[in-house]
């Protein structure tokens, strides 16, 4: 039987929070998943500059988490995840 998980939204996460984040990835025709474990370090909305050619006024927003991973699995220190609709926050 499976368990059901606490998904959790963006604007509940605190530093200290510990999760596990799973993003899938697509590159052309392949996907994969990748996942990983850690403490909130800490979260913002940063401002885009991505984009080229929009109007002067025109904002786009990132949502970024700042973490850092877990000992053991594989690179060890901090990362950024960048949400999108594919990323699935649990805490643990």
């Amino acid at each position: 039987m499976a368990t059901a998980t606490a998904l959790v939204r963006f604007e509940d996460l605190q530093p200290g929070d510990r999760l596990r984040v799973t993003q899938r990835v697509k590159v052309g025709f392949k996907v994969w998943s990748t996942e990983f474990t850690g403490t909130v370090k800490k979260i913002e909305r940063r401002r885009s500059g991505l984009h080229v050619q929009r109007n002067f006024d025109d904002k786009v927003y990132a949502d970024v988490i700042l973490m850092a991973r877990d000992v053991g699995q594989g690179v060890e220190g901090e990362t950024t995840i960048v949400l999108d609709e594919f990323t699935r926050l649990e805490k643990v």
